[in-house]
């Protein structure tokens, strides 16, 4: 088997190549720039380019896909094109699309949610044998400075959803594990798998997790984009606030975030506790 990972610079993308390279596997990480892990040969090039998306493709046996935080509906489709006609003429035997997030049932209007939408829908319509992956919020989202900093020095573990809303949330690494089985498991193609974590929690439950005396606070959203867009830059952070914005419209207990209980007997792994996840990391120490 020859995997190609897109977005392998990423953090969802190089913890799925950081895998399947430590299961022995021979992987390309096609992305931006050169700095995907160790293990992984590096394939430089742009989703936008037809010819480069081929050429990553040439020999191939399996694809995990994740597409740049771009949110423009015509350049969505310029990618998931290319993607379909690389992927074909490779004759893959098994895609993986990664959505980025939970998609909601119903149309929002919400370019990061309907891009993907789109494109989960237009990859199992195409004739490859392809699987959708949908999971929920990352839990290494937390480890982002303007999360763990207010932890730190005030105890409050600050992040923009409703304190009643549950969120099975899940680690990077055990999204890996669950899109390296969703490329090998026998039976799997034409599935759409809402994924989560060990635990569904509402947001003081993720920070009594931490200690004793840590309390959650619904960050304001607009405080978060400003955060997020010295990391990814005004367009991407703006689309990903506004499903933030959505999901605060949510009534607390709906089980938007919940994952699908049957879903990790079917892919054969077994997400990392919270608490577990937590106790593993270094977090920044209070004064």
């Amino acid at each position: 088997m020859r995997f190609l990972v897109t977005g392998a610079s990423g953090a969802q993308g190089g913890a799925i190549a950081r895998l399947l390279a430590g299961l022995g596997h021979r992987v390309r990480g096609f992305a931006r720039t050169a700095n995907v892990p160790d293990g992984v040969r590096p394939f430089p090039g742009d989703l936008g380019d037809a010819a480069r998306v081929k050429e990553a493709f040439d020999g191939v046996t399996h694809a995990a896909v994740l597409l740049p935080m771009t949110y423009d509906r015509e350049r969505v489709e310029t990618y998931v094109g290319n993607v379909v006609a690389a992927a074909g003429a490779a004759g893959v035997r098994r895609l993986v699309f990664n959505t980025g997030n939970r998609i909601p049932a119903q149309v929002t209007g919400v370019p990061a949610f309907e891009t993907r939408r789109w494109a989960a829908a237009a990859l199992l319509d195409s004739g490859l044998p392809a699987v959708v992956l949908r999971p929920p919020v990352y839990l290494d989202n937390l480890l982002a400075p303007w999360v763990s900093g207010p932890l730190a020095a005030e105890g409050v573990l600050r992040y923009p959803l409703p304190a009643g809303l549950p969120v099975s949330w899940l680690s990077h690494a055990d999204l890996a594990a669950a899109t390296a089985a969703a490329l090998t498991v026998d039976g799997l193609a034409g599935a759409t798998l809402d994924l989560g974590g060990a635990d569904l929690v509402t947001g003081p439950e993720l920070a009594a997790a931490f200690g004793p005396g840590v309390r959650y606070a619904a960050q304001d959203v607009a405080e978060f984009a400003a955060g997020l867009s010295r990391l990814l830059g005004p367009d991407a952070a703006e689309g990903v606030a506004a499903t933030y914005r959505w999901l605060g419209g949510l009534p607390a207990g709906d089980r938007f975030y919940a994952a699908d209980p049957g879903v990790a007997v079917r892919l054969g792994v077994r997400p990392t506790p919270m608490r577990d996840w937590i106790a593993a990391r270094t977090w920044p120490v209070s004064p």
